[in-house]
């Protein structure tokens, strides 16, 4: 729940165009695009952790969103990467909780 209701309020605030979601994408220097895409990733994310059978897929694109995310914080953005590294964190737990679903999904 905790995953879901964060990564909702991080996309809606993108796709709104909150003041420091457009500042933050100017200075990764991608173009606004790449808010969009993000955005649609973690609220499509969050949606997805809630549909049986996709938890797995749902927390591993998170993951791999908030592992672009600490690299950002960490060589263009900063000041601190620690909000991003915990969400991965908690993703990566949602990931190896289920991660049967992954073998699933190979079958």
């Amino acid at each position: 729940a905790l995953l879901t209701v964060a990564f909702l309020a991080a996309g809606l605030a993108k796709f709104a165009g909150v003041a420091m979601m457009v500042a933050t994408f100017d200075a990764i220097g991608w173009g606004q695009w790449f808010r969009y895409v993000t955005a649609t990733i973690e609220i499509g994310g969050a949606i997805l952790l809630w549909v049986p059978g996709l938890t797995a897929l749902a927390s591993g694109a998170l993951l791999a969103t908030m592992a672009g995310a600490v690299i950002a914080h960490l060589t263009v953005i900063g000041p601190s990467a620690v909000p991003a590294a915990v969400l991965g964190v908690l993703a990566a737990v949602t990931l190896v909780a289920n991660r049967a679903q992954l073998a699933a999904m190979r079958a």
